[in-house]
């Protein structure tokens, strides 16, 4: 197995070059996978996490958070990146102590966003998010980890779909010591390209949560990677949910003949 020394070197080297797709797993078993396919990096998802521990998006706790990322980190030989929400704190102070327990996970980076949990405010005062991005690097620096950091605007996925202002804000926690900046929601070859631009020479990460552009396309716009945040869990809970409905509503289970053979799931987890 690589030591988490050697999983960050290799997903530092990820970000120097190329387009990747950083899938999101949500539980151990899809970790495993999903280096069994073959990529190269994973990232963990907080909504896909929660769902599979029967909690709403954003409502998971830190002690849940870090359990979760060990167990991951433990059970993949590839770097694992981190959904790691607002750093489950609004206090600069308090988002670098948390920071600095999930890098003992082992994990090879996570993420900052600014959104505050409140859909009256959505953001956090320019400043503030400023100062949260400050304390995560301090955090990281504090004992060498090399643990990636990536600076994360919600504006798009909150309402406020103002490119200037995110570019703003991506700009400042670029300087501010994010190493990755990320932006959900932005769509368009327009947006992708500005932001893109803006950030030079630093990555981007792009959501792709449904349609969107293909690695070939995000890599030739200049984004470097590629995450797709719930949406590995909502397919597996669409399977779920149509063959349990149909149980429920019909007493029939002609569902399961769509379902994954067992067989190579086992050769797969051997």
């Amino acid at each position: 197995m690589l030591t988490p020394a050697d999983k960050r070197t290799a997903f530092r080297k990820l970000h120097e070059s190329g387009c990747f797709i950083i899938p999101n797993p949500f539980d151990v078993g899809s970790a495993v996978a999903l280096q069994h396919l073959g990529f190269k990096a994973l990232a963990s998802t907080s909504a896909g996490f929660a769902w599979a521990i029967g909690k709403a998006d954003n409502h998971i706790t830190v002690d849940d958070a870090c359990a979760h990322l060990a167990a991951i980190c433990a059970a993949v030989d590839i770097p694992v990146n981190a959904d790691f929400e607002d750093g489950f704190a609004h206090e600069p102070e308090k988002v670098g102590i948390n920071v600095a327990r999930a890098v003992k996970t082992g994990l090879a980076g996570l993420s900052i966003e600014d959104f505050t949990g409140d859909n009256a405010k959505p953001l956090f005062d320019r400043e503030l998010a400023i100062d949260r991005i400050r304390a995560a690097r301090k955090a990281i620096d504090a004992d060498n980890s090399g643990v990636l950091l990536t600076g994360r605007c919600e504006a798009f996925l909150r309402g406020q779909k103002d490119l200037k202002l995110v570019i703003d804000r991506l700009t400042a926690y670029a300087e501010a010591g994010a190493d990755c900046l990320y932006a959900p929601g932005i769509a368009t070859p327009e947006e992708i390209s500005a932001v893109v631009k803006a950030v030079h020479p630093k990555p981007v990460n792009l959501l792709v949560g449904a349609a969107g552009p293909s690695l070939k396309v995000a890599g030739d716009l200049g984004v470097r990677r590629i995450s797709v945040g719930g949406a590995l869990a909502r397919m597996a809970w669409a399977g779920f949910m149509k063959a349990s409905k149909e149980m429920a509503e019909q007493g029939t289970f002609t569902e399961f003949a769509n379902g994954y053979p067992g067989g190579e799931l086992n050769k797969m987890f051997s």
